[in-house]
């Protein structure tokens, strides 16, 4: 039975020990097997872009212009936008914008309402 523990990044199972750490082969994380297991309490902060805490549910306002990719529309400045959903990746905001539709936001363009 493996006893190592999970990869704190992307939790898969299948971590090695190299030496003095251990090793995650799906996402190449590495860590000291003397550091201390993360607790799924230690969640990341989202912040907006005047560093206001964001949270599932909250509102938010765009601060600048967002062209939207593979289409000639433009989310303008001042489109409040909803009952936002904070998700892990790259753009970290997922919700629906009125007249546009579903599509992701970084919370670096947006301020909580």
């Amino acid at each position: 039975m493996n006893n190592l523990p999970k990869c704190p990044k992307c939790s898969s199972e299948l971590t090695y020990e190299d030496g003095s750490n251990y090793v995650c082969p799906e996402c190449a994380h590495e860590w000291p097997e003397d550091a201390p297991a993360e607790s799924a309490e230690q969640k990341r902060v989202y912040k907006d872009a005047f560093g206001n805490v964001l949270v599932d549910g909250d509102s938010v306002t765009v601060i600048k212009d967002l062209k939207i990719k593979g289409s000639s529309s433009v989310v303008k400045v001042g489109t409040k936008v909803k009952n936002i959903r904070l998700i892990e990746g790259d753009h970290d905001i997922d919700c629906k914008i009125e007249g546009v539709g579903a599509m992701q936001l970084k919370t670096e363009f947006v301020k909580k309402a």
